[in-house]
């Protein structure tokens, strides 16, 4: 997998316009990382919006090959568009990790060279997957107070699965981190070792629906649906090939705090990292953000009850403060941002929220979703 594109910058971005620089952050415990900024042929005209991408990708997931990406949408509402690529990026050398990492040391560091560079007070944030999960860590814990708005794809504070993957999350997990520290989505391409040709050999019988190589792997790392993240439907050929160069690695350490915050119902730390509390379902919220929660109603990875949970919590512990909830029929899981049709169907929702003001009159009524046999849904 490639660098992103992009020059090195040195000095802050304020009005600035067009080109891409990419500029490297060092994450609170020393880890470097790497912000991207992207500008159009005109300079910003609204604030600094930075993108997080999931688990087991990079922050070019936001770029498929459709003609209109998350980005560009961004772009063309004024934005200042940020793309932050923490530890978990697959372009990144291999590491192991935790979300407690990230919401620690790499998501409080990524938002503050933002502001440094911008001279912006405050910023929204668009993160996705595991790159929501650890990023609405980071809001309870109060290490990220200048963000306004959060937009949550998919998942964020409940983690809720179908039970065919929350049995392979506990049975498979403990067996696979005694033969590996990591599962890589690219052994479909190069299947050296006992190991990779085992698993790739498990992923072709369980997910017969593809024959992208990497598509199947992604499919049994990442859950248990046919496939797991997105309907094939929503996806044009050029994107399923690109797809199948950009899923990497994953360490299993993930997979451990993934399977303990299945259990618990609600993401748990697992490091004792004396910045983050232990339960953050019984946290209180110390962030005055106001929160989005979207997620495709076909979502195989992260049942859509999961951002009903969290959108409830939230209300109920922060009245008034204008938090959403968008469940977007048709898609599934990263399809909201690669699907062929997102343009369309997705990405306007998302421009809206950010520039919706915060309070009562924002606040959208509960929507009612029948879970579709999650292993923490109640029978």
């Amino acid at each position: 997998m490639g660098a992103q594109h992009g020059d090195m910058a040195s000095g802050d971005t304020r009005g600035a316009a067009g080109g891409e620089h990419v500029v490297p952050f060092r994450a609170g415990d020393g880890t470097w990382c790497r912000l991207l900024n992207v500008r159009g042929p005109e300079a910003p005209t609204r604030g600094p919006v930075l993108l997080v991408h999931g688990a087991g990708v990079r922050a070019a997931s936001f770029r498929p090959p459709t003609a209109r990406t998350v980005v560009d949408a961004l772009l063309a509402a004024g934005f200042d568009v940020w793309l932050e690529s923490w530890r978990a990026a697959v372009d990144r050398p291999r590491t192991r990790w935790t979300l407690d990492d990230a919401a620690a040391y790499d998501h409080p560091a990524a938002v503050a060279e933002v502001l440094r560079r911008t001279g912006a007070d405050r910023l929204a944030v668009v993160a996705h997957c595991q790159g929501a999960t650890s990023f609405v860590m980071a809001l309870i814990a109060g290490l990220v107070p200048q963000v306004e708005t959060f937009v949550s794809t998919a998942v964020s504070l409940h983690p809720v699965v179908p039970r065919p993957a929350a049995r392979k999350l506990r049975l498979l997990t403990p067996l696979f981190g005694a033969v590996s520290s990591y599962v890589d989505a690219q052994w479909a391409n190069s299947r050296r070792g006992l190991v990779p040709a085992l698993t790739c050999a498990a992923a072709g019988v369980l997910h017969r629906e593809c024959g992208n190589g990497v598509c199947r792997m992604a499919s049994f790392m990442f859950g248990a649906g046919h496939p797991t993240l997105w309907r094939h439907e929503n996806l044009d050929e050029a994107t399923h090939t690109w797809l199948g160069g950009e899923f990497g690695w994953c360490p299993v350490d993930f997979f451990r705090q993934m399977s303990a915050c299945v259990r618990a119902g609600r993401l748990v730390s697992v490091t004792g990292n004396p910045l983050l509390p232990a339960d953050f379902g019984a946290a209180d919220v110390r962030s005055d953000a106001r929160m989005v929660f979207l997620t495709g109603a076909a979502n195989a990875c992260f049942d859509p009850v999961s951002q009903v949970r969290s959108y409830e919590h939230f209300t109920a512990r922060q009245p008034g403060r204008g938090h959403r909830l968008h469940i977007v029929e048709g898609y599934g899981h990263q399809d909201v941002f690669v699907g062929k049709d997102a343009a369309r169907d997705v990405f306007p929702l998302i421009t809206a929220e950010l520039g919706a003001p915060a309070g009562p009159a924002q606040e959208a009524a509960g929507t009612a979703v029948l879970g579709r046999g999650g292993a923490n849904v109640p029978a």
